[in-house]
């Protein structure tokens, strides 16, 4: 039995089904964790819902951003952007099941056997892995439950941009979810810029990568992420990054997160991932 983590899919079905069999991955045996961001701006965000849906437990993915987008589309607060491809899914005769579905996925999910933390973005500063899991569970009952769609009409914006437990409501939600799905770099003082998308070092002073700040207070846990296409597939101690932008044309990625040192397993995916 082995457990695999792989990077953003974002509609890449194809891709990800070449680099299944390329790790032997067997659902009856093994476990495969999937970083978030399983659908959009690919070609096929249908077909990878459809087959993550079907593995059952053998597969647990965690919502990125763009899930969640798909779920604020669902819900029929959030417009169109420009390059969203999820119409087929919106359009689909199972449709309402797999929004369902996409619903009940966690926001963070612990393995205490591996000791390793899977979320799509990150963990901000000053949050362990107990606070991590407690603050997404407050958004996921409510993702699950009746008030979803309230949720999703005011799921958009950056502020609070910084954490404190005095937060509540959908302020406190709102900072978990920017946290969790859409952080890349953080500010001296802990709070969260949102509009930094490039490399480490390409940010303006007073910036640092959330991993790298002085608060960071996950300990030795390994953290498993996506979403930071610009980083690549990095590997510390304590920090495992996926996103090798299979969308941009580059490579879907998976790693054996059971063997120390394991190499990364790469799949060119071509533009789009078709």
């Amino acid at each position: 039995m082995a457990t695999w983590a792989i990077g953003d899919l974002q509609g890449c079905h194809a891709p990800l089904m070449r680099l299944l069999e390329r790790i032997d991955f067997d659902p009856g045996q093994d476990r495969l964790w999937l970083v978030g961001d399983l659908v959009n701006r690919g070609p096929a965000s249908l077909e990878v819902l459809r087959w993550v849906r079907s593995q059952g437990e053998a597969v647990v993915s965690v919502l990125g951003n763009h899930d969640l987008h798909l779920l604020a589309r669902a819900s029929g607060r959030v417009a169109s952007r420009g390059r969203d491809t999820l119409e087929p899914v919106l359009q689909a005769e199972d449709s309402d099941e797999l929004i369902d579905w996409l619903r009940q996925r966690p926001l963070a999910h612990h393995d205490t056997a591996l000791d390793a933390l899977l979320v799509h973005a990150g963990v901000p500063p000053g949050w362990d892995v107990a606070t991590t899991l407690a603050e997404a569970e407050r958004v996921e009952r409510v993702l699950a439950g009746h008030e979803w769609r309230d949720l999703m009409a005011v799921l958009y914006g950056d502020k609070p941009d910084r954490w404190s437990p005095q937060l509540s409501g959908y302020n406190r939600l709102r900072f978990t979810i920017n946290a969790l799905t859409r952080m890349r770099f953080c500010r001296a003082d802990g709070s969260l810029e949102m509009k930094a998308k490039g490399p480490p070092q390409s940010a303006r002073d007073g910036l640092v990568p959330w991993f790298e700040h002085p608060r960071a207070a996950w300990g030795a846990t390994r953290v498993v992420v996506g979403h930071w296409s610009a980083l690549g597939c990095t590997r510390r101690a304590n920090l495992v990054t996926l996103d090798t932008g299979c969308i941009w044309g580059r490579a879907l990625t998976a790693l054996c997160l059971d063997v120390p040192d394991a190499e990364p397993v790469g799949e060119r995916c071509g533009r789009g991932g078709r």
